[in-house]
């Protein structure tokens, strides 16, 4: 016996004597009504997907009514202003008070070459000269402006400021030479009474504008009050010729190393 599948009569043979109550008999027997019923929704819905963006065309767009139903409104423009007139010649200036009479700058040359005689001396007497002879007017008024104070002169600030004498143009100097200062510290130097001190004290102090010494610091010493010996040495010594800066005397701070050496037991 030829067995057809797409018959539900299969399906009587397969569930003969069994329980058909069960849901796979119901399943399999309404299976090609499912199958049809899912074939034609899903169609259904393709079709309406793509029928939707030409339903939405066909819809008219508000946007339109809105601009068609727009006032038209009238804008006044302001009146065109006249553009000023180019190349207006200033007015002619007053008449002078006094006349002038021009003058003719008197010049060697022969009678046939002379266009143009100087004004006799008559003429001239109480008169301006000018390049060209002007009538003047004794009632005009002398007005000679205002008057001004002048063009102030320039406030001079004094310079107060501390250069480095690593960058000045002139630096300051000790009356005959980094020689002689050193000298000046062997001469007035009083070292500690302590065998075999060795090392160097480093000082700093600002060369004043008419060369004395001020604001002497005490940088690096060795002990012993060799410091405060150094500062004692400096405040003596004597003027030093202040630096120079853009031809100037300016303050001008300064460093100097001071060796000390005693001798051993």
């Amino acid at each position: 016996m030829k067995l057809d599948l797409l018959n539900g009569k299969w399906l009587d043979i397969v569930f003969e004597g069994r329980n058909k109550i069960y849901g796979a008999y119901d399943l399999r027997k309404n299976n090609t009504k499912t199958n049809v019923r899912a074939l034609l929704i899903g169609a259904f819905i393709f079709s309406l997907a793509i029928a939707t963006p030409l339903l939405i065309s066909l819809i008219p767009d508000s946007s339109d009514d809105q601009t068609l139903n727009q006032t038209i409104t009238t804008v006044k423009l302001p009146p065109k202003t006249e553009q000023p007139k180019e190349d207006l010649k200033p007015p002619p200036p007053p008449p002078p008070k006094q006349d002038v009479v021009k003058f003719v700058k008197p010049v060697v040359a022969k009678t046939e070459d002379v266009r143009e005689d100087p004004p006799p001396v008559e003429k001239l007497e109480n008169k301006n000269l000018g390049k060209e002879d002007i009538k003047g007017d004794p009632n005009a008024d002398l007005d000679p402006g205002p008057i001004g104070d002048g063009p102030k002169a320039p406030e001079v600030t004094e310079d107060n400021n501390i250069y480095n004498s690593a960058g000045i143009e002139v630096k300051p100097e000790f009356p005959g030479g980094m020689t002689k200062f050193y000298g000046f510290i062997q001469k007035n130097y009083t070292a500690p009474d302590e065998p075999g001190l060795k090392g160097q004290v480093f000082v700093s102090f600002v060369v004043e504008k008419d060369g004395t010494l001020t604001d002497i610091k005490v940088l690096r010493d060795i002990g012993y009050g060799t410091g405060k010996e150094a500062e004692r040495v400096l405040r003596k010594s004597p003027r030093w010729t202040p630096a120079e800066q853009n031809g100037k005397k300016v303050r001008c701070s300064y460093q100097i190393p001071i060796k000390i050496e005693t001798p051993e037991e």
